[in-house]
């Protein structure tokens, strides 16, 4: 297939800048991928569309606020975005100025902060970062939340809370796992009572997720690799759901492909590793059996995937019509649940 099968037009007005009143209160489109059916009900509704015995594997990652502003010596502008912390006190980033910043310069970021210029690997600069606090102490204190580049407008303090998910806990990631934005924790009680079990992987989405496609080839492009952490405990519970005939419901793009990288004989492997599995229609699943998602960008790696899941044509219709009902998009949008695959 090409990149431009899968481009949409979206009118701005229904890009979401800013999140809801109240997690929950989103709306959300379900679809069953076997009959095309489409329902419009609300995000409260979801965990009426799951059984006891199903398992819902969320993304634990926690984002860092990892902007920073700043100057170079020669007192150009610039902006840090950072990709991985590699050491308590370097990282890999992404730099922007009018001129490549050189190894062995300095950047004074936020007033306060100096970062030297060690090195440049592809598009990211390795920095090492001066003083005694760790670079996530210094994020913390002076960096900004990393808003992707659709919201077009600064992070605002309810941004620290609101662009991360109820359950994060493990630092590194440079966007929100957005699928996981809806949840609260009356939500999390009702599926609970439900008798839906949960579990965790932890992948840092990197700032990779928003670099477009850029070949018309999808056989052309390269993914970008992300960090991923799957426990024993999250391993031998869909295991165990597998046996007893429940369904692996994925919270989010990043938590199948997580799961689908980790594969071996069947099921998903204990362990840390990288992945850039780039999933495109035609791609056989192996072990998620449903999936709850956001709205994601004309022509990017994120469309491709939720098309792989639910079918080129029955995804692209669901996205048309979302869009005539109005639905908001993209990281603080309204969510859909496309349902298991072959069900009948």
């Amino acid at each position: 297939m090409l990149r431009s099968d899968f481009q949409y037009h979206l009118p701005d007005a229904q890009i979401a800048r800013h999140p809801s009143r109240v997690r929950s209160a989103s709306r959300l489109l379900v679809i069953n991928p076997d009959s095309g059916e489409l329902h419009d009900g609300r995000f409260a509704d979801f965990p009426g569309k799951l059984e006891a015995g199903d398992l819902l594997v969320f993304n634990d990652t926690r984002v860092i606020p990892a902007r920073l502003r700043g100057v170079k010596e020669t007192g150009g502008k610039v902006e840090v975005l950072v990709e991985r912390i590699t050491a308590d006190h370097e990282v890999l980033a992404l730099v922007r100025a009018s001129k490549s910043p050189q190894p062995g310069s300095r950047l004074l970021l936020d007033n306060a902060i100096t970062a030297h210029v060690i090195e440049r690997v592809d598009d990211l600069y390795r920095l090492a970062f001066t003083g005694k606090h760790t670079v996530l102490d210094v994020l913390e204190s002076h960096g900004h939340v990393p808003l992707p580049p659709y919201i077009n407008r600064g992070d605002e303090p309810q941004d620290r809370t609101r662009y991360q998910t109820i359950y994060a806990r493990t630092p590194g990631a440079v966007a929100a796992p957005t699928a996981g934005l809806h949840f609260d924790d009356a939500i999390m009680q009702q599926l609970q009572l439900r008798g839906v079990d949960r579990a965790f992987v932890t992948l840092h989405v990197g700032a990779g997720t928003f670099a477009p496609v850029r070949v018309e080839a999808l056989e052309d492009h390269v993914m970008h690799h992300e960090r991923y952490d799957i426990s024993a405990e999250t391993s031998r519970k869909i295991a165990e759901t597998r046996r007893r005939g429940g369904r692996v419901v994925a919270v989010g793009t990043t938590v199948v492909r997580t799961l689908e990288a980790a594969v071996k004989d069947g099921m998903p492997q204990a362990g840390k590793g990288e992945t850039n599995l780039f999933i495109t229609p035609g791609y056989e699943f192996r072990c998620v059996d449903a999936l709850l998602t956001n709205f994601h960008l004309p022509e990017s790696t994120l469309l491709m995937l939720v098309c792989a899941f639910a079918g080129y044509e029955r995804m692209m219709q669901a996205y048309q019509h979302a869009i005539e009902q109005g639905y908001r998009f993209y990281s603080y949008g309204d969510a859909m649940f496309i349902e298991s695959r072959h069900s009948a």
